[in-house]
């Protein structure tokens, strides 16, 4: 049984949407995100990244960088750009990317099914990434930004999104990046919570950090006997898995163990290594695109020697057999040698990277397939940090969960 919880949401009129609407916290760094906000006094990121509005030199953990997005999330709530609907509401939110688009359910789910399992996750978290999050909560009283989940189709749930989305939305506009925000009231609530009561499972696809740490405050809170009812639930768009569209995951390596002609040749006695392939992105599963020294060059990657289903995946047999061995990586979420690279960012993202001397490697990968994902998560089993990048992204501060 999934529950799916309805909210009051802060959001903006609808004359003020495409101002307040930014990426998510952890798609931009801090200096992206001041770009992004710049001129523009509306923009969540004041808020889903505060320390944007303190001196360049401030430390996005400090205590003050909290208060700030406390602040932020304070004014915009008490502005006249927005407004908080008076009942408890489920939304839908379409998005509409290079001509395809995928509609999910917009509301809130539960923390104890998270913590129970019906809510299934694929990866581990970062510790320190998580505990931001956790304080960005508490400090706010809300959950600023949604969680993506997917769930197997039904025809139910088709049939009442369908009968949805045909009326007039609240929200509609194309954002800067070229895509397209729709998002509906949904009239027949009640109807579309008791059609996911049979849905078995839900699978996290973008947002463990913000699970995990919604999970944290509400036991925090119960061990503190304080009421916040709210904080039991989290907002999560729930789309369909034959909607969603998962790009790679790529890697850099900011030093490598040899120069890079010793290393390259060490490869090469190493794998099936094809030198200045020019390939930039696998063409297939099982072979990776490693670019060094100006060039680009394919590798395919060694079946696993290990047993479970998570190990087959094309990030873990990168782990196993290139990251532990040569690199001495034994845990990406920690190690400070690895980072990690959104697909949608491209191939020549992953060349300005090396080219600029940030990174001496960097890996692209082929995208893991939402049949692994589920066959990873039903099994119980965790995948390697940063194993999907889920595309397009939902915008924040279009419908935010207040605990009050």
């Amino acid at each position: 049984m999934a529950i799916l919880h309805p909210f009051r949401a802060l959001r903006p009129l609808p004359d003020k949407a495409a101002e307040v609407a930014s990426v998510p916290y952890d798609v931009v760094d801090t200096e992206e995100a001041r770009a992004l906000a710049a001129g523009r006094p509306l923009s969540f990121l004041h808020v889903a990244r505060p320390e944007i509005d303190l001196p360049p030199d401030a430390d996005e953990y400090a205590p003050e960088t909290y208060a700030r997005g406390a602040a932020n999330l304070q004014d915009y709530a008490r502005s006249a750009a927005s407004m908080q609907d008076p009942e408890p509401s489920v939304y839908l939110y379409r998005l509409e990317m290079d001509g395809r688009a995928q509609t999910g359910v917009f509301g809130c789910v539960s923390v104890a099914e998270y913590d129970e399992g019906v809510i299934l996750k694929h990866e581990k978290t970062r510790p320190k990434k998580e505990t931001d999050r956790v304080r960005h909560i508490i400090a706010q009283q809300a959950h600023a930004e949604p969680v993506i989940m997917t769930y197997r189709n039904t025809d139910r749930i088709d049939a009442l999104v369908a009968a949805e989305t045909a009326s007039k939305p609240l929200y509609d506009f194309t954002a800067e990046d070229g895509v397209r925000h729709t998002i509906w009231k949904a009239a027949q609530k009640d109807a579309l919570i008791d059609a996911f009561q049979a849905v078995e499972r839900l699978y996290i696809a973008d947002g463990h950090h913000r699970c995990a740490a919604a999970s944290r405050v509400a036991a925090g809170l119960r061990e503190a006997a304080a009421e916040c009812p709210e904080a039991a639930f989290f907002p999560a768009a729930l789309f369909p898995m034959s909607e969603l569209r998962i790009l790679a995951y790529n890697r850099i390596l900011r030093t490598l163990p040899a120069p890079a002609g010793e290393f390259l040749r060490a490869l090469g006695a190493r794998f099936d290594l094809s030198t200045d392939s020019g390939e930039k992105t696998p063409a297939e599963p099982g072979a990776v695109c490693l670019y060094l020294d100006g060039r680009w060059h394919t590798m395919s990657l060694p079946p696993t020697a290990r047993n479970e289903v998570a190990d087959t995946l094309d990030v873990a047999r990168l782990s196993e057999h290139l990251l532990e061995p040569v690199f001495g990586i034994a845990d990406q979420r920690l190690d400070p040698n690895i980072d990690f690279v959104g697909g949608i960012r491209g191939a020549d993202e992953l060349e300005r990277l090396v080219d600029s001397g940030r990174a001496e490697l960097a890996v692209s990968m082929y995208p893991t397939r939402v049949e692994e994902l589920l066959a990873v998560s039903n099994a119980g089993l965790l995948m390697p940090p940063k194993s999907t990048w889920f595309e397009p992204k939902l915008r924040s501060g279009l419908l935010v969960h207040l605990f009050e």
